[in-house]
Parts: structure tokens; sequence; C-alpha cells
């Protein structure tokens, strides 16, 4: 009887320190593309800027939120505030930015001027001439560079 026990005692301390097998493993791929050219190529696109005759004055007074994010997430936000409320334009030209501060050095408003305007007449350029890489001639910007 005590041969038995001891046997069975036996059997299970070294079942039970078995080592385990993983049942599933992370098999990981990546896919590998050639780069055929080290060239973007692309055609610039033209716009004519319509600037607004009026000059605009905008006071933005920055929440506590804004204010966090830094004087410059301040500056933006009150572009960007000046843009919407005026026409909804795209840029601000000959955009000027006053920042008032308080006694303990918070912000305490943003004074933004300038002149409204949109992007309008989108088109390609049609004198726009591709640099070829491939001849002997390397001038031009990306020749100097190359």
């Amino acid at each position: 009887m005590k041969k038995l026990l001891f046997i069975a005692a036996i059997s299970t301390l070294v079942v039970s320190c078995a080592t385990l097998t993983p049942t599933s493993q992370l098999i990981t791929t990546a896919t590998k593309l050639d780069i055929q050219s080290t060239a973007v190529h692309t055609t610039p696109v033209v716009v004519d800027l319509q600037v607004s005759p009026n000059k605009i004055t905008h006071i933005y007074i920055p929440s506590n939120i804004v204010i966090k994010g830094g004087e410059k997430n301040v500056i933006n936000t009150a572009i960007i505030e000046a843009l919407l409320n005026n026409g909804n334009a795209d840029v601000l030209v000959g955009m000027e930015t006053q920042i008032k501060y308080n006694q303990e050095g918070k912000i305490e408003n943003v004074l933004v001027t300038g002149y409204p305007a949109k992007y309008v007449n989108f088109r390609i350029d049609k004198n726009y001439q591709p640099i070829n890489n491939n001849s002997s001639d390397k001038g031009g910007v990306l020749g100097d560079i190359l």
C-alpha cells in the first residue's frame, strides 16, 4: 500500500512539472513592394487668391482648455475663429496678432487683424515642364541636389 501511494505521488509530481507546449503562436508577415522610381511626379496646381478690400479686426477670448494648449494654440484658434466669422475665408493676408495678458501672466485675449482671402480658380499649370533626371544634363533645382 505504501509503495502504491509512493508511485502515485511520484507520477503526480512528474505530470504536474511537465513543460506545457504552446497551442498557438504569433506569426507576423510583411509585404515588400519594390520601388520602381525614387521620384514622385506631380503636376503643379495654380490658384488665384481673391482678397477682400476690407480689413477685419477680431478679438478672441480663449477658454481655459485652449489656453492649456499653449500660446501657439491660442493664436491658431483665434485665427480660425476670425476666418470662420468673416465669410469663411481660407487665409488672412497681412495678418497681425496681438496678445493681451492679465496680471497673472495668463492670456486674456487675442486681437487678430488682416484681409480675408479665398482660394479660387484652381487649375493645372499648362506651362509645367517635368525635369528629366535620366538625361546627362542635370541642370535645374533637382539637378543641383542630385
